[in-house]
């Protein structure tokens, strides 16, 4: 009988200590993936719109455009299956998207937040750039959107 409730025990033990862990990866796994609490995008911050215009002429212009106008076609995988870079002015969907997730896409790719099966050459930043770089990029872009496009994103 105490062969079997020391066994019992045993097992409790091993079930806890695998929770834990695996509650603390998962934790583990949040923090790495959520935005940085102290940065936030800013497009009337005219030193983070400067600084984020420099960013992005040096790491997102050959592929978004010099004018945020994206690739042509951008809509239609190119022949290798990839999707072109979509603009990040008004006529494109940037601006449909929260700031968390703009900041996640850029920071960590596009896998954790594009639909399964979509394919596209952008890289994560994230061992690049630093979170204060990528929200300043994220000023810079939203400071080219209209005031309506602003106000309908602040209201979600």
């Amino acid at each position: 009988m105490a062969k079997r409730r020391s066994l019992r025990s045993r097992r409790w033990r091993r079930w806890t200590v695998l929770g834990i862990a695996v509650a603390a990866l998962g934790a583990g796994a949040f923090m790495v993936l959520r935005p940085s609490a102290q940065g936030r995008a800013d497009p009337g911050n005219a030193a983070q719109v400067a600084r984020g215009k420099a960013v992005y002429a040096l790491e997102c212009a050959a592929c978004h455009g010099v004018h945020l106008e994206g690739q042509p076609n951008w809509k239609r995988p190119l022949a290798n299956g990839f999707m072109p870079a979509p603009p990040h002015d008004v006529t494109g969907h940037t601006w449909h998207h929260s700031d968390e997730d703009l900041f996640g896409i850029t920071k960590h790719g596009l896998v954790p937040y594009a639909p399964p099966g979509y394919q596209s050459l952008m890289p994560a930043y994230g061992g690049k750039l630093s979170d204060e770089d990528i929200w300043a990029v994220l000023a810079y872009i939203q400071a080219s959107w209209p005031a309506p496009i602003l106000a309908q994103r602040r209201h979600r």
